[in-house]
């Protein structure tokens, strides 16, 4: 008797052990252990981990720098990718007005980005009418961001430019509130690296502007004419927009009615060149060819120089 007692608890002791042998291989392979579920919910809540997933795409403006509008965000970059400083503004906000780009690029002339400067222009309101213009702008590669108003209230926006040409100087030129052929446009310089901005003077000109900008801070021009130009309509200024002179622009009989939309000047040597394009219609010798002229006088007369085919 003693001996079946002994037996029947041997039994039971083997039967114990293989059943606790069987059940941590199993939770081996079913149960995380609380580091593993820690380690699990971490992935999936770090946004490196989704961005891995869905790597975003620069955009590139120079080397290594650019910008993405993927994820319904604007994000910059400044070494192809490899990282990102989301911009704290709405897309739709980049994009309001009558002229609205293909969204999948940002306007442009619409901003800067380079290593001194990220600035993007925005508008922002719900009235369509009567926006605020404002530069979103960041001199430390978008570790933190400040906002310049360029205007507080603009009409419907068509045509939006900003450029700076050193650390301190630059520009917007805006149009808006276009009706047919006619519209408003209007030049605002900053002397304080966007942080406030002026209103220059009106140019008195309502045709539609195709182009504008400064080559210093004294001298800018506009150009104007953007549906069948016959001429172009050029204007300077010699006073940071304090006022706006017609260029007297000479064109060689031959070329009449073909070179018709004045581009912004640059200077050379001496002088200033500008080039003048055929407009959206051109067709002479393919459309492309551009018509160089050169001004002695700061932009106030041009005089034929030759023909130029653009590097494409």
């Amino acid at each position: 008797m003693k001996k079946l007692i002994i037996t029947v608890a041997i039994l039971m002791v083997l039967v114990i052990c293989i059943a606790i042998v069987a059940f941590q291989e199993d939770g081996q392979t079913t149960l995380s252990t609380p580091e593993q579920i820690f380690e699990e919910q971490k992935e999936t809540e770090n946004p490196s981990a989704e961005l891995e997933l869905n790597p975003l795409h620069p955009i590139l403006t120079e080397d290594s720098i650019g910008y993405s509008l993927q994820s319904d965000e604007l994000n910059i970059t400044y070494n192809n990718g490899k990282s990102w400083t989301t911009v704290p503004v709405a897309i739709s906000d980049l994009f309001s007005g009558e002229y609205n780009g293909n969204q999948q690029e940002l306007i442009e002339n619409s901003f800067v980005l380079n290593k001194e400067r990220a600035a993007f222009l925005y508008t922002d309101g719900q009235n369509l009418a009567s926006q605020r213009v404002v530069l979103k702008y960041s001199m430390n590669q978008g570790n933190t961001w400040q906002d310049g108003v360029v205007s507080e209230q603009f009409p419907v926006l068509r045509f939006r430019k900003v450029a700076f040409l050193n650390d301190q100087f630059g520009y917007v030129i805006l149009s808006g509130d276009r009706t047919m052929s006619q519209e408003y446009s209007v030049v605002f310089i900053t002397n304080d690296g966007g942080v406030t901005w002026k209103e220059t003077n009106d140019s008195g000109v309502t045709r539609l502007i195709s182009d504008g900008g400064f080559i210093d801070e004294t001298t800018g021009f506009l150009s104007f004419g953007t549906i069948n130009p016959e001429e172009p309509d050029f204007y300077v200024t010699q006073n940071s927009g304090e006022s706006w002179t017609k260029s007297n622009i000479q064109i060689p009989t031959e070329f009449k009615q073909i070179f018709v939309t004045a581009e912004i000047p640059f200077k050379e040597d001496d002088h200033l060149a500008v080039l003048i394009n055929q407009g959206p219609n051109g067709d002479f010798q393919g459309g492309k060819v551009k018509g160089k002229f050169i001004s002695t006088d700061n932009g106030l007369n041009w005089t034929f120089q030759k023909e130029v085919v653009p590097c494409e």
